[in-house]
């Protein structure tokens, strides 16, 4: 055998791979038992999915009570999904009427039937897309939300609450916080001593004190400074603190982009005879941008998982809501129920910008590839 192959190999016949090197095996090889090391540690991973795994299906499919209205309905053997059916309004809605909760539906799929618009390759409109959704849809869902116009009751912001408020204070922190971040970047970074002096202060400022603090002070103490009968919603403080803390952090990632760029690319800029706004609109700040895209996502997902800590000053979000229902004095004992329900939502929604940002990211870097 020994001698066929060294014949082959003198005849210049290339021989197949060994199988340890492709296909299955090659990958289980080379990621699971490339070493002794890596071989005990895929041995204990198996062994702790065997433990984990199948109590854990058993308690939350196989034993769970699904059917009822009551915790009567509930066998205590496994997980009781009748208390989530029970409560899936408040914890998706708040204490929003039941009877409008149609307009928060009517801007939810106003607001997916756009996003997804934008996934289709052969969609020309997406720039006017982009503008509906940065400019239009806030108009409409403000009045969908608030009411108060056009025949449409009005909600006061107290009885928001649920997933709906996690996703109010999470999506406008978010867009407010980056192009507000971008100008506190570019402020940093200015050869202009006071814009410098005063975006350093900012961000240093922000940066070196807890959320927490943010909201309690946009809650109570800076109603204190207002003049007498003006008083801003508590739910638009909230806001305003979770975007201008988040701006802080984004500048920095921004600033990270905008180091990263060869100083060619601003010479070259200036050569072309660009001015400052169009050399960094045009050239500098979409490199930077790219460069910097898993850190953007970064901040977003911690702006988002960020939003349960509105619970401090009074509003009830989606975590909030978990809460209060499992201290209903008939659903006591199921807060493993609440809290397994509230971590596989805000998973969805992390794991799902986690996912689209590797998709632009891979696209975005379609020149780097060789």
């Amino acid at each position: 055998m020994e001698t066929s192959i060294n014949n082959k190999s003198s005849r210049g016949i290339d021989l197949p791979p060994p199988k340890t090197e492709i296909g299955v095996w090659g990958w289980l090889y080379k990621n699971l038992f490339s070493s002794w090391y890596n071989t005990l540690f895929t041995l204990f991973g198996i062994l702790l999915i065997y433990w984990l795994i199948p109590p854990l299906i058993e308690w939350s499919f196989l034993k769970a009570d699904w059917v009822g209205d009551s915790r009567e309905a509930c066998s205590r053997e496994g997980a009781c999904w009748v208390f989530i059916k029970v409560w899936f309004g408040q914890l998706m809605y708040g204490r929003y009427p039941i009877e409008m909760r149609w307009r928060i539906d009517i801007a939810y799929i106003i607001l997916a039937v756009s996003i997804l618009s934008l996934f289709i390759p052969k969609f020309r409109h997406k720039h006017w897309v982009g503008v509906f959704l940065f400019i239009g849809f806030p108009v409409i869902a403000y009045f969908l939300f608030v009411g108060g116009s056009f025949g449409l009751e009005q909600v006061e912001t107290t009885r928001w609450g649920g997933l709906f408020l996690t996703l109010v204070i999470g999506i406008l922190g978010i867009v407010g916080s980056l192009p507000f971040g971008i100008v506190l970047a570019l402020g940093r970074r200015s050869e202009m001593p006071v814009i410098r002096t005063l975006s350093i202060a900012f961000i240093e400022l922000w940066r070196g004190v807890p959320l927490i603090t943010v909201l309690f002070m946009s809650s109570v103490m800076f109603p204190l400074f207002m003049p007498e009968g003006v008083n801003f919603d508590k739910l638009a403080r909230a806001i305003g603190g979770v975007m201008l803390f988040s701006a802080a952090y984004m500048a920095e990632v921004v600033r990270g982009g905008l180091q990263a760029i060869p100083q060619g690319q601003y010479e070259a800029a200036k050569a072309l005879g660009l001015g400052y706004w169009r050399m960094m609109g045009l050239i500098i700040m979409p490199q930077a941008l790219r460069i910097v895209i898993p850190g953007i996502v970064s901040t977003f997902i911690g702006v988002f998982k960020d939003t349960t800590l509105v619970l401090i000053i009074g509003l009830f979000d989606f975590l909030g809501m978990s809460q209060a229902a499992i201290t209903n004095t008939n659903w006591l004992g199921f807060a493993t129920e609440s809290y397994v329900f509230t971590a596989v939502g805000f998973w969805i929604f992390c794991f799902g910008m986690s996912r689209y940002s590797m998709a632009v990211e891979k696209k975005m870097h379609v020149a780097y590839k060789k």
